[in-house]
């Protein structure tokens, strides 16, 4: 157990990775804002743990809900941004709607966040901006146009902003990891091999994570690529 507890915001808490990180966290007795679409998707009776229903894609909303929430917990050491959402095809398949819907939530929304905390955090010792990125963010694939993009950018901002925070005190850090078995694939036509090698668990991240949040202050761990031992896709069948 850490003697020196964190306060830590988790965007996409109620499921998947980052439900995993939030149970690490707390596991550790971290205290963690749980941010989510839909709250009672996770309960759990941990006095350091809260809820928070928020739908990060309503952009001109977050800077006035990001500064309640500093208000509300004015302990905040960082945020981890897992929220995400995945949608392949060739570029003519996507309407204007999805890549706009797609590029808000794995990408703008990121930002915006960003941008209302980022004055707060810098004025604090040490701080932590997590970025939960995608293997999608290191090489473009087919049927990958809209999703890859919104990865690249990300990993495009994690980057410059890392140069921009060098000397206050916060800490960027992105990972990028492979196929994770969650709900992600729930609504897609593919999904990871059934072999516990062909995929990635919530918790391999949540522990790279981990691994960030209680490092040494003076280091910063810029990017961290996780993947399974053997890449199998396979079509799921009707």
């Amino acid at each position: 157990m850490h003697t020196l507890k964190r306060t830590f915001l988790i965007s996409g808490a109620s499921s998947g990775i980052g439900r995993a990180i939030a149970k690490n966290l707390l596991k550790q007795g971290h205290q963690v804002i749980g941010i989510s679409r839909d709250y009672n998707r996770f309960k759990v009776s941990k006095e350091n743990f809260y809820p928070v229903q928020l739908d990060l894609s309503r952009l001109k909303e977050l800077p006035l809900k990001a500064n309640e929430l500093l208000q509300a917990f004015p302990g905040l050491d960082g945020v981890i941004f897992s929220a995400g959402i995945g949608r392949f095809g060739s570029l003519e398949e996507f309407s204007y709607e999805q890549i706009d819907t797609l590029m808000t939530t794995n990408f703008t929304a990121h930002v915006y966040l960003t941008r209302a905390v980022l004055p707060y955090l810098k004025r604090k010792t040490k701080s932590d901006l997590i970025y939960i990125g995608s293997e999608a963010a290191l090489k473009g694939s087919r049927k990958g146009t809209v999703y890859c993009a919104s990865k690249f950018a990300l990993r495009g901002f994690t980057q410059a902003l890392r140069e921009e925070c060098s000397k206050d005190g916060v800490r960027v850090c992105l990972i990028n990891p492979g196929m994770v078995k969650t709900s992600f694939f729930d609504d897609l036509a593919f999904e990871p091999g059934g072999y516990a090698v062909n995929y990635l668990n919530p918790e391999d991240i949540a522990e790279a994570v981990s691994y960030v949040v209680n490092s040494r202050p003076g280091t910063v761990i810029d990017e961290i690529n996780l993947n399974p031992a053997t890449k199998v896709i396979q079509k799921k069948t009707i």
